[in-house]
This record gives structure tokens, C-alpha cells and sequence, in this order.
């Protein structure tokens, strides 16, 4: 039973989450926190780590979800449901790409559309904010976070820095790797 929810549940957020991984967070922390699978402390790690993981961010929460609550069949169902709508929905749009995207109709969903996920992602992105450096205890219990404020400022200041002083951009594996080190040294005093 618990498979068949995961199954329909993450079906459903991957049904309705346009613009990618990012934008399905609210959705996930929603169904998720409710439902008592995890904390809201362990959802912020899940997703640290799906984020730091190879591949979509949205498979990556699906799969660690689905293994919390059921293991290696649950990780399946999860994931299976997360991508199954996108599937299907690819392989309808190649079926008729190119009078698709010619169809004014169309064209201005689309444009519509990307508005709605720049909201997502900024909300999302805001709430972590508040998660990572309002909300330290287990039970979300309220309190500033210095430590968390001096890793983000680190690494903003690590983005800057290679960017005007050596016209590149961060590597994403480069900044996690030192947020790693910075949260092993500053949560070690």
C-alpha cells in the first residue's frame, strides 16, 4: 500500500511541476511533511544531497523518498511515478514538435508558463533561505543560524571572486565540495 501511494503521489507532483526539479519542492515538502514521512529537517537534507548527487533533482528526491519509506521497491515507485508523466509528455510533443510549437495558442502557454516557474523557484530558493538559517532543531524550532549564514556568504563570495577575478564560473562540484568543508569545520566548534 505504501508503494501504491508513492507511486500515485509522486505521479501527481510529477503530473504538475513545470520548470524542472526546483519547482516541484513546495509540492514535495507539502505531501511529504503531512503525510509524517520526514521532518522538515530531514527534507532539507534529502534535498542537499539530491542536489549534490549526478542526475535531475527531481528523480534524486523521488528515489531517497521512496527508499525512507519502503526501500528498494518504494525508491522504484517514487521514481517511476516522478518520471512517467514527462515521459508520456515528450513523447507526445516529438510526435507533433513542430505544428506544436508553431500554434500561437501554444506559444503563449509557454510564455505564460515560464513566469509561474520563476515564482516557483524564488519561492522555493526563499523558503530553503528560511529553513537553512531561521529553523535549526529538529522540530523546526526557531533560532539564527550563524554557521549557515557564513557558508552561503562563502560561497556567494567564492561565485563573485572567480567571476570578475578570473572571468569563469563557479563549478557546481567545486562549490559543493566546499560548502562540504566549510559546514565539516564550522559545525565541528
Amino acid at each position: 500500500m505504501t508503494c501504491l501511494r508513492l507511486f500515485l503521489i509522486f505521479l501527481k507532483i510529477g503530473a504538475v511541476s513545470f520548470g524542472g526539479g526546483y519547482s516541484m519542492l513546495p509540492m514535495v515538502e507539502d505531501e511529504v511533511i503531512s503525510r509524517g514521512w520526514l521532518t522538515e529537517s530531514e527534507l532539507m537534507n534529502f534535498i542537499g544531497v539530491a542536489e549534490s548527487t549526478p542526475g535531475p533533482i527531481a528523480v534524486n528526491l523521488a528515489t531517497f523518498i521512496g527508499s525512507s519509506q519502503a526501500g528498494i521497491l518504494g525508491a522504484l515507485c517514487a521514481t517511476v511515478g516522478v518520471v512517467l508523466p514527462s515521459f508520456i509528455i515528450i513523447l507526445i510533443i516529438a510526435a507533433v514538435f513542430r505544428t506544436f510549437l508553431k500554434n500561437r495558442v501554444v506559444q503563449g502557454a509557454l510564455v505564460g508558463i515560464r513566469g509561474v516557474i520563476v515564482g516557483l523557484i524564488c519561492a522555493t530558493g526563499l523558503w530553503m533561505a528560511v529553513q537553512l538559517l531561521f529553523l535549526t532543531g529538529e522540530g523546526g524550532s526557531f533560532g539564527f543560524d550563524w554557521r549557515a549564514l557564513v557558508i552561503a556568504v562563502g560561497l556567494v563570495a567564492e561565485m563573485i571572486v572567480l567571476k570578475k577575478c578570473f572571468k569563469r564560473s563557479a563549478s557546481p562540484i567545486v562549490l559543493i565540495l566546499t560548502a562540504a568543508v566549510l559546514g565539516a569545520v564550522l559545525y565541528m566548534i
